[in-house]
């Protein structure tokens, strides 16, 4: 007998794209609720940081307020950074134990739930590591987000040696993707020479491709520029699958995985590949509500009248684009790095505002 839920599952456009094309599937949220409807559309894996983890935090407050409560109680003497970093690892442990059944039978290729490291630490490899480390222990299917600044590729290539899979975040460039490669490849190989497992290893690099986008649209406003407005819609696109296209000739054993969706082709352009999609619960609703054919389309080229227009107008699509258009002494500085990096950093206050309401109630309400 066939159950609703699974009635729902068989006709819906990402789950049809799970079981006949390479391409992956992973939930832009580290909420139960969104990964169970997610998993039930043929999801593997799910991704978490401090934005995402302070939505959660609001979003179910009768489960969160009491733990914080908890919490304080427990450690007497810890700050609210402390505490908020603690309901960080736990709200990443419970998402965590629902793919473990996954990451169990795909031999940690999925499976895995995305914990990002404090954003704050950005410009320390050092103390990314340290903390990459420690997430490593929290469940036998973590993947550790390091963020991909010029501190961030030092601390990739180490903690792919020390056996942790990493997700590359804060990118959105070809040199940032093609660094984070690379130094994935060092930190392999280091662990081969040594004779050491990577057969159970599963990193990714994100491409926040909606973010580059929203980046040259601000520049646009910024600059004044005149263009088809429609053409910035592709500028995350055409990165994507150029990156694609040179990490397949290369032979790189990384994925790459497109996030921060901001339209359907952040999703439907990249069917057939690879690679991972990573669309919010939402954008998941809104792609199975539509008529969008599930059609391998990473090998169609992005019309090259719109490339062209973006190269020519834009600076930062131009870094963006090309291979050698920043050096990694540039990453921090790229202006959708240092926007994502202030907006992160700012979500870490948040949560702590959230302890802080908890641990020193105001006076001045009730």
């Amino acid at each position: 007998m066939t159950t609703a839920a699974t009635s729902v599952t068989d006709r819906s456009l990402l789950h049809r794209m799970t079981q006949t094309t390479p391409t992956c599937l992973w939930n832009d949220s580290a909420s139960i609720e969104e990964l169970t409807y997610a998993i039930e559309q043929g999801a593997v894996g799910a991704t978490c940081n401090p934005v995402i983890a302070m939505a959660v935090l609001a979003a179910d407050t009768a489960t969160w307020r009491p733990r914080t409560e908890t919490l304080i109680r427990e450690l007497p003497t810890a700050t609210e950074d402390t505490i908020a970093w603690r309901l960080v690892e736990e709200l990443s442990i419970r998402a965590a134990r629902l793919l473990e059944p996954i990451f169990e039978a795909q031999h940690g290729r999925n499976g895995r739930l995305s914990i990002q490291t404090d954003p704050r630490l950005f410009r320390d490899s050092d103390a990314i590591v340290e903390q990459a480390l420690a997430f490593n222990t929290l469940a036998p299917n973590m993947i550790v987000k390091i963020p991909v600044t010029r501190a961030g590729i030092v601390a990739i290539e180490e903690a792919t040696y020390q056996g942790i899979s990493i997700n590359a975040t804060v990118s959105f460039t070809l040199p940032q993707c093609i660094a984070v490669a690379e130094a994935v490849e060092r930190g392999l190989r280091r662990r081969e020479h040594e004779g050491k497992d990577i057969a159970s290893m599963g990193p990714v690099c994100t491409i926040m491709v909606g973010r580059l986008d929203d980046w040259l649209k601000a520049s646009m406003e910024r600059d004044g520029i005149a263009i088809d407005p429609g053409y910035l819609e592709w500028a995350g696109v055409a990165v994507f699958k150029k990156a694609y296209a040179i990490f397949r000739e290369r032979g790189y054993r990384i994925r790459l995985l497109s996030a921060a969706f901001r339209n359907h082709m952040h999703w439907s352009e990249f069917i057939g590949a690879d690679a991972v999609v990573s669309p919010t619960s939402a954008w998941q609703k809104r792609i199975n509500a539509s008529d969008i054919e599930v059609v391998p389309r990473i090998d169609n080229t992005v019309d090259p009248k719109v490339v062209d227009e973006l190269l020519a107008h834009f600076d930062d699509f131009r870094r963006a684009y090309a291979e050698d258009g920043l050096s990694v002494e540039e990453f921090d500085g790229f202006g959708a790095t240092r926007h994502t990096l202030r907006q992160f950093c700012a979500a870490c206050c948040d949560l702590n505002a959230f302890v802080r309401d908890v641990m020193i109630p105001d006076p001045g309400r009730g």
